[in-house]
């Protein structure tokens, strides 16, 4: 079974990894692939951009096995994708933090829309740059210095004389972007506090591209978009008080990679979970989770994790 999702869930991102950033994706599988073939419907997802290699390979996996359920995954960020989602627009929601209790748990109350959080995987977020701008490790105050609101930095001699005197550009998610509250909050100490000077977007991709066509190019975003484009980009290590630390799948998982290491999220439905082509698959997800997420090149969760979020699903 793993290897099966494997090799399905890698033909579907190597068809489509710039499919990511698109607001719609379909892929639908033919009349001919092989499935248990009872179930039928659609399903409709949306959200973050860093769980949606997740959710497409899950995708193409269970449409390989349903070929009469469609399902659509878009990538309108967490706070876009949670917006949708409480205006009951969408089904499941993806997210890469948890929904706000004081500002989107609110309207979707008021919409009569009760919802599950199930944990889906494990993420870091990667801070890189661009080949030439040799850059080893830097520590959350160096990255605070550098991102924090009305910072002036262009170029990181200007933080520690030791670093590259090059002048920066930089790209990191927008506002909508569950990455970008997340990386604010622990860095800069404030969720949604950063300088403003730099170019946004809700597409990783375009972040990538970004950073790798800027020879001073500094960025950051989810770490499976660094796995998936590592031959363009230079990691760069992260010192949260205890040394500098790589992003790897051990790190991020266990926690050391700090602070920068956060759970990833679907939420589905009540409504929708009644529907048995949104429970079978989400069942497939918490059952082949890890195998999904070898696919997609995202941390997976640990067999603790994966137990609590199969029980908050009931299975």
């Amino acid at each position: 079974m793993k290897k099966l999702i494997t090799i399905v869930a890698c033909g579907a991102l190597a068809m489509g990894a710039a499919a990511c950033g698109n607001n719609d994706n379909e892929s639908t599988a033919s009349s001919g692939s092989s499935g248990s073939g009872d179930l039928s419907g659609s399903i409709k997802i949306d959200g973050s951009s860093t769980v949606a290699p997740f959710a497409q390979a899950a995708q193409e996996a269970f449409q390989g096995e349903n070929p009469g359920v469609k399902i659509t995954v878009g990538t309108s960020g967490t706070g876009g994708g949670f917006e949708k989602f409480c205006a009951g627009e969408t089904d499941i929601s993806d997210a890469s933090r948890p929904i706000k209790p004081d500002e989107e748990a609110p309207v979707c109350k008021k919409a009569g829309i009760d919802y599950t959080e199930l944990q889906v995987a494990n993420d870091g977020i990667a801070v890189v740059t661009n080949p030439e701008l040799k850059v080893d490790c830097l520590t959350t105050d160096e990255l605070k210095q550098l991102w924090n609101q009305g910072s002036k930095v262009k170029n990181l001699s200007e933080i520690d004389p030791k670093l590259p005197d090059t002048e920066l550009s930089l790209f990191g998610p927008g506002t909508d972007s569950g990455t970008f509250d997340f990386f604010t909050d622990v860095i800069n100490g404030e969720e949604g506090v950063s300088r403003e000077d730099y170019q946004p977007s809700e597409d990783d991709n375009v972040l990538v591209q970004g950073v790798a066509g800027e020879p001073g190019g500094l960025g950051y975003f989810g770490h499976s978009y660094y796995e998936q484009n590592q031959d363009k980009l230079n990691l760069v290590k992260v010192d949260g008080g205890d040394g500098c630390v790589e992003p790897t799948t051990e790190t991020i998982q266990s926690g050391e990679y700090r602070p920068l290491s956060r759970p990833l999220f679907m939420y589905p439905s009540a409504k929708a979970l009644k529907r048995p082509e949104v429970k079978a698959f989400l069942d497939y997800v918490e059952d082949n989770y890890d195998a999904i997420a070898e696919a997609s090149q995202i941390v997976p969760m640990s067999a603790e994790q994966a137990d609590k979020s199969k029980a908050a699903l009931g299975t």
